[in-house]
């Protein structure tokens, strides 16, 4: 990575604009952040724009998908994007919490004891295979992802910004692996799939990856400033009362849902406003609509939801009984 990323064409007047970015400019840089990454993920334009809406909402994302379609690379391509610092945990059933924070070790030459920082004291972190970490160097993730910060003892660590985990999971394989708690999970703003490319995005991965991959020489558009500078300003898109009032209506209706044993959090309720902001910067609009909301709630919700054992049969997941509700019909 150069230790200079390129300059945006964006040009930011401080006069014009004291509250820090406006839409349209968020707008210019989430686009070319996607357009590199676009570079080699190829036919993934949707989780492509769902990662950097994350990124600038200030959430971590969960990719649940098989082995080999790109989980790690799309990781790494924000990161590299972003011209940000990556680090990546491969997690294994005898990882340490010791192993991702870090611990305190005594100095060879001075003999005292100094704090050895581990991979989580970086912008952009991996956690590959999540649920391969047992239970309790899962939760050392907890206050990171939750307070952008890490205690050690009596002494606490302040992330640097701007800070996101990616954590991935296979869903097919289950022998030694270790369900995420509903904590943990509350605290990924999104989870998508990938899915299997389309035969014609494989045919130009094969010919575009066949003497290097593009990864190698993907070069940063953007910096971590400016990626502060844009979730601030993401904060500051407009959402009218109507909007929230379906956010609370949405939200709430999943606690009261027949067929859901746990509703989402008022965590949630936060999530998929502060995605909805993101994504409408995105798309260089100043306020919400109810419709943006919509087509957020599976991302944001459903890894959330709980179906009832005896609702299995008909609703497979939290993302079905949010269809129902969202598309107006009556739980059966």
């Amino acid at each position: 990575m150069s230790a200079e990323p390129p300059k945006l064409k964006v040009t930011i007047d401080e006069t014009d604009e004291p509250d820090g970015y406006s839409p349209p400019q968020i707008a210019a840089i989430a686009q070319q952040l996607i357009a590199n990454m676009e570079k080699v993920i190829l036919g993934k334009h949707t989780q492509v724009v769902l990662s950097v809406a994350a990124l600038l909402a200030e959430g971590h994302l969960l990719i649940e998908d098989v082995p080999g379609v790109a989980k790690t690379m799309l990781a790494r391509a924000l990161a590299h994007s972003a011209g940000c610092t990556f680090k990546r945990i491969q997690c294994t059933p005898d990882l340490r919490p010791e192993d991702v924070i870090g611990e305190t070790r005594l100095d060879p030459e001075s003999g005292k004891p100094e704090f050895y920082f581990g991979p989580l004291f970086s912008q952009f972190v991996l956690v590959d295979e999540i649920n391969r970490a047992n239970p309790r160097t899962q939760s050392a993730l907890l206050e990171a992802m939750g307070e952008s910060s890490v205690t050690v003892g009596k002494v606490t660590y302040y992330l640097q910004r701007p800070f996101m985990v990616i954590a991935t999971q296979n869903p097919i394989e289950q022998e030694g692996t270790f369900a995420l708690p509903e904590a943990q999970k509350d605290r990924f703003l999104i989870q998508f799939r990938l899915g299997y490319p389309a035969r014609s995005d494989e045919e130009q991965m094969l010919v575009q990856f066949e003497r290097r991959h593009p990864i190698e020489t993907l070069l940063p558009v953007t910096h971590p400033e400016q990626i502060i500078l844009c979730q601030e300003a993401v904060r500051r898109v407009q959402v009218e009362r109507n909007v929230r009032d379906f956010i609370l209506t949405l939200v709430r209706t999943t606690r009261e849902y027949p067929s859901l044993l746990l509703g989402a959090s008022p965590r949630a309720s936060l999530g998929i406003l502060r995605l909805a902001q993101a994504m409408a910067a995105i798309d260089g609009k100043d306020s919400v609509t109810i419709d943006l909301v919509k087509s957020l709630a599976v991302p944001v919700l459903a890894h959330r939801l709980i179906v009832k054992p005896d609702r299995i049969s008909r609703y497979h997941n939290g993302a079905e009984v949010l269809r129902e509700f969202l598309e107006g019909r009556k739980p059966e």
